[in-house]
């Protein structure tokens, strides 16, 4: 299972995106699983509105359903830890969908990620010591 942070979709979505092409390369050979979560799909479905429009926004909605990409949603009791650790991070700072998929690598396990944010997700660290790889780095 491969996580997948915003960065990543609006690289792929987005044709002008500099990271269009690595994303695109990086979509099209993957054989794994991917997961994301709810906020990390709220903020990229507001930032593809602005960019692609609404239409092919929705068309990367419907693929994403089609692909199987998994879908983690916090429960309210999980708020407090993501709070916690925005707080913890308030120096980059982290947002919610950053602090979510944090929560995410804790519940799987590790943090193989996809992400253009280089140095968010070289600082982060799941259960407060291992940190992410950034599959998006290694291709």
């Amino acid at each position: 299972m491969i996580i997948v942070d915003t960065g990543a979709w609006v690289g792929l979505a987005n044709r002008r995106d500099q990271y269009h092409a690595a994303c695109r390369a990086f979509f099209s050979r993957n054989r794994e699983p991917l997961m994301t979560t709810c906020p990390v799909l709220v903020e990229t479905t507001h930032l593809l509105f602005s960019r692609i429009g609404v239409p092919m926004t929705l068309g990367w909605l419907e693929t994403i359903q089609t692909q199987g990409v998994a879908i983690f949603e916090p429960e309210p009791g999980d708020f407090p830890e993501m709070t916690g650790r925005m707080r913890q991070y308030a120096d980059l700072p982290m947002d919610l969908a950053d602090a979510s998929l944090l929560l995410l690598a804790e519940r799987l396990g590790h943090g193989r990620i996809l992400s253009t944010d280089q140095r968010d997700f070289r600082t982060y660290r799941w259960k407060n010591r291992h940190p992410f790889i950034n599959l998006l780095t290694l291709s």
